[in-house]
């Protein structure tokens, strides 16, 4: 389901993905607020479409101002421990991994996916891009749904 919300005219594209960081210090007083900061802070979004006739608004935080567009969250490719990972149930990431060299590296700490949280399996996509896990953890790739 799609939502409306405002987005700095840069971003304003269909197809654009992006992490909903939450209120900045420069919302403090707007008054587009309610319309701004209607997202889940830390989700990953997608723009599908631009209000078309839409104004373009003055904001304190996009230099190009802000557009009308409606977003709709993604799903996030992401590493889980594999036992209990199938399509449908649960899971949370491993936890942080050091190792930023590593192919897989940002399939275990993904944007827009909390370490502290579980979400529902949309997919099971298969092996890691890694061959070994230098944290000696067995993992799947999956396709997480960050909107629960």
């Amino acid at each position: 389901m799609s939502t409306v919300t405002l987005l700095g005219t840069r971003l304003a594209e269909p197809g654009t993905e992006f992490v909903y960081e939450g209120e900045a210090d420069g919302c403090a007083g707007c008054p587009y607020r309610s319309q701004c900061l209607n997202l889940r802070t830390g989700c990953t979004y997608r723009v599908t479409e631009v209000r078309e006739n839409a104004q373009t608004l003055e904001c304190a935080m996009h230099d190009g101002g802000v557009r009308a567009v409606e977003v709709e969250p993604v799903t996030v490719t992401a590493n889980v421990p594999k036992k209990g990972a199938f399509s449908g149930s649960k899971a949370s990431l491993g936890g942080p991994c050091p190792y930023v060299e590593c192919p897989s590296h940002a399939y275990c700490e993904p944007d827009g996916i909390a370490f502290d949280r579980e979400y529902r399996i949309q997919q099971i996509v298969g092996d890691p891009p890694h061959e070994v896990c230098h944290l000696d953890r067995s993992l799947e790739l999956v396709e997480l749904d960050p909107s629960e």
